[in-house]
């Protein structure tokens, strides 16, 4: 088996979209890296998920914002926990250093 990096980026990396690249699979939970390199969510647009969400930022830094005003700024090594149906969106990330998100999807609680 091959090691990878969670750092290593792919030779190519289109800025104009988020990178989302699974790591682990499955039918109960998902693991992805994402690598954002500026992007943010339209204006009328919330992630409204099915499942729990537990995130790192690993590199940058970027600021959620939920449908109550509330906004978590984040920063390198920052990591939280949104539960499923907790409706949010991506307001800033950063495009120097991109943002490495390490994500994970399930149920978590």
């Amino acid at each position: 088996m091959r090691t990878k990096n969670i750092f290593e980026f792919p030779e190519k990396i289109n800025t104009r979209e988020e990178l989302f690249e699974p790591l682990i699979k499955t039918p109960d939970i998902l693991i992805e890296r994402i690598i954002s390199t500026g992007q943010v969510s339209p204006p009328d647009f919330w992630y409204n998920q099915e499942k729990d969400e537990w995130v790192v930022l690993l590199q940058g830094n970027a600021v959620i914002e939920y449908d109550n005003g509330e906004k978590n700024e984040l920063f390198s090594g920052d990591y939280l926990f949104i539960p499923s149906h907790q409706r949010h969106r991506i307001t800033y990330t950063s495009a120097d250093p991109v943002c490495i998100w390490l994500a994970i999807h399930g149920k978590l609680q």
